[in-house]
């Protein structure tokens, strides 16, 4: 399987991590929270949090207060089928292919739910096949990404089908709380809205970078799930968010990567670009040190996470469309992503 195509997209409005700072002290939410919960927002929007902007889709920052069922499955409603075909169309420009070409789409989300799901919705926008196979991966949390080109991959391998577009999207604002707990409001302030998007072909691309899916490997680990997940509260997605992710999501990372490499005989200094979903600065630093990485190695995720925030699903996707666009030499990559569960999952690619 072949990666031809890559296609972002996010929200246009852009707010700075000051921004958020201020707007949230005119909230009437606000005031009811603890001193301590305020020194926490104050201390992870204002301080070296490695977030300087998010692109979310408000019109204006005030719509984040609207804290309530309703306004939060609307927004999802709304965006995430504008930026999921958004992400879908630039992918097909990028490998030069047109909507009747796709057998099978997929879309990841975790952030709202929609009956029928939003590959009902994305492909009307595409206008794809009526029998183009269509399905709605839900729940995988921030780790969605590699799942769903596993996925993509058996449905090219079984020979059913030959060109298949993968999407994931989120809409973080439509996820969002405030209250005293705070993996909460760390959630709030790390969060952005996003889409990204895959075309995957049976053959290679001619006159582009050859990006190869060469194998995968996932881990889940049930006993650590209460660390990392969404949970119903008022009617509301409340995300779960403990202070030993970034062990956990090091931890994980490393054991699959070892794993793959050990079947292939391959040692990590063969890798000359990592891909790397960053779930915060402090993951990413657990990450780096735990697999003996350098600042250059984890740069292009932390740049992603500098100008986007967490986007969850779609980031790993982010970082690969902007290694491929600086140029990051051809050779060996990994790809790394991990989420609710609690799961990691990695891939290694071989570029030209």
């Amino acid at each position: 399987m072949f990666l031809t195509g890559l296609g972002t997209f996010c929200p246009p409005n852009r707010f700075t991590q000051i921004e958020c700072w201020a707007a949230l002290q005119d909230a009437p939410q606000f005031s009811k929270l603890t001193a301590r919960s305020r020194a926490i927002l104050r201390k992870v929007l204002l301080g070296q949090s490695g977030i300087e902007s998010r692109q979310l889709a408000y019109e204006q920052l005030s719509e984040a207060f609207e804290l309530n069922p309703d306004a939060l499955h609307a927004r999802f409603a709304r965006h995430a089928p504008l930026l999921a075909a958004g992400a879908a169309e630039r992918a097909l420009a990028d490998a030069g292919r047109a909507p009747r070409d796709i057998d099978a789409i997929l879309i990841s989300t975790c952030t709202g739910y929609l009956c029928p799901g939003l590959t009902s919705y994305v492909s009307e926008r595409l206008g794809l096949r009526p029998d183009a196979l269509m399905l709605d991966l839900v729940g995988q949390g921030c780790g969605a990404a590699l799942p769903n080109l596993r996925t993509s991959q058996a449905l090219i391998q079984s020979g059913k089908c030959t060109c298949v577009l993968s999407v994931c999207v989120e809409v973080c604002s439509a996820a969002f709380c405030l209250d005293d707990d705070p993996g909460v409001l760390i959630s709030a302030c790390l969060f952005g809205d996003g889409a990204a998007a895959a075309v995957l072909d049976r053959e290679a691309a001619p006159l582009k970078r050859r990006v190869e899916w060469v194998d995968a490997e996932s881990v889940l680990a049930p006993a650590e799930r209460e660390s990392l997940r969404f949970e119903h509260h008022g009617g509301m997605l409340r995300n779960i968010l403990s202070p030993e992710v970034p062990a956990m999501a090091a931890k994980h990372a490393k054991s699959v990567l070892e794993s793959l490499l050990a079947r292939h005989e391959i040692n990590p200094s063969e890798i000359s670009g990592w891909i790397l979903h960053a779930g915060g600065k402090n993951v990413l630093t657990a990450l780096r040190n735990s697999l003996a990485l350098t600042h250059a190695d984890v740069c292009g995720s932390s740049d992603i996470l500098r100008d986007f925030g967490n986007l969850s699903s779609p980031f790993v996707l982010f970082v690969l469309q902007s290694a491929l666009l600086k140029g990051t030499p051809g050779g060996r990559w990994w790809m790394a992503s991990f989420g609710a569960g609690f799961s990691s999952h990695g891939a290694l690619l071989r570029v030209d």
